[in-house]
């Protein structure tokens, strides 16, 4: 199953491949759902939240896609920590070209994040889905 997602050119794009690999597994979906305040008074909000409908449970999804060089890579490590604030399991879900191999190997490494290309079967051992 690596591989198979469709090449994104932007965030947006990302967001709704994600819902469209969710739903193919037959999963709910919400896209930014808001979930109380930053430390700093920002509203935190949840990219996509997916929930199996029998068992109810649920996973939030942030979307990160960096094109070229710039800064959104370095802000990922941030955002893992800010899952831990979430009142439910979250990852990171990213893909572009601008990501390092570096920092690639540093979000697999926290078990938090995940490639675009990968997500299909990790949601399935996730939410307990057929592994076909």
């Amino acid at each position: 199953m690596p591989g198979k997602a469709t090449a994104v050119q932007n965030g947006d794009e990302l967001v709704q491949e994600v819902i469209k690999i969710a739903r193919k597994l037959g999963l709910e979906t919400k896209e930014q759902f808001h979930v109380a305040r930053r430390i700093w008074g920002a509203n935190r909000k949840i990219d996509v939240i997916l929930i199996e409908g029998k068992s109810r449970k649920t996973l939030g999804v942030e979307c990160k896609y960096q094109g070229g060089g710039g800064s959104a890579e370095e802000k990922i490590p941030a955002t893992i920590q800010d899952i831990a604030a979430w009142p439910i399991p979250g990852i990171v879900v990213f893909s572009g070209e601008g990501i390092t191999e570096n920092m690639k190997s540093f979000l697999v490494s926290t078990g938090k994040a995940i490639e675009l290309n990968e997500l299909e079967p990790w949601l399935r051992l996730f939410f307990g889905l057929s592994l076909d």
